[in-house]
């Protein structure tokens, strides 16, 4: 396996099917809950990285303990951010307890970092989540093996949750608004009068000031 750098933001390789673990999750629910369906390798000293998966993506776990605990978590964020060797995927454990906190977490995350947020409710719905990226991506490889770095490969499913978060989308106007803004960057930088056709003016308002208000 190929070695990371110092910083822990380094190349890992990892053969597809699989997902090399932080130490510190050995044992736990969502270590569990991922064994069996793929295959699990714990490494130490993966910091500030939780999970690697294929293709030079990895994951960045953020706990209910830790969004409680203030704002420690955005230096490991920021760090595969500013990695050229990672595609970075934050999940975070959106519960009633963390509710206050995560517009502001998918504020940084989305907005100010540009990288992919997804919410679960718990480490069991987590670790369903994990084995279900790590099986898209070795599908869509083995269909077309010169597949490298597509972004694509969790751009769609995750994207889609995030923009259903927007006040006011939904379900429904999401995959509409996805349709004609394709990233986050388009839709942030949509004006009322290019989103009114799509989800009428109310919404389009709301999309609006939701990301000029985060500015």
């Amino acid at each position: 396996m190929e070695r990371k750098s110092p910083d822990g933001t380094g190349p890992v390789h990892v053969p597809f099917g699989h997902v090399v673990a932080n130490e510190k999750w050995r044992g736990s629910q969502l270590a569990q809950g991922m064994q069996g369906k793929i295959n699990l390798v714990f490494e130490e000293d993966l910091t500030p990285v939780d999970f690697y998966l294929s293709n030079r993506s990895c994951i960045l776990y953020i706990t209910e303990a830790d969004l409680v605990a203030g704002n420690g978590y955005r230096k490991r964020l920021v760090r595969v951010r500013n990695s050229s060797h990672l595609q970075g995927i934050v999940v975070v454990e959106k519960t009633q307890m963390t509710e206050q906190y995560f517009s502001a977490i998918q504020k940084f995350t989305v907005l100010d970092l540009g990288m992919v947020l997804l919410p679960v409710a718990s480490q069991m719905e987590a670790s369903c989540l994990i084995v279900q990226l790590v099986q898209e991506q070795t599908k869509e490889v083995s269909k077309n093996p010169l597949l490298r770095k597509k972004r694509a490969l969790f751009s769609e499913p995750s994207l889609l949750r995030t923009v259903q978060q927007i006040p006011g989308v939904g379900k429904v106007k999401a995959p509409l608004l996805l349709q004609k803004f394709p990233s986050i960057y388009q839709l942030s930088n949509a004006s009322i009068q290019e989103l009114e056709p799509i989800v009428g003016q109310t919404v389009a308002q709301q999309i609006h000031a939701f990301f000029t208000q985060s500015r």
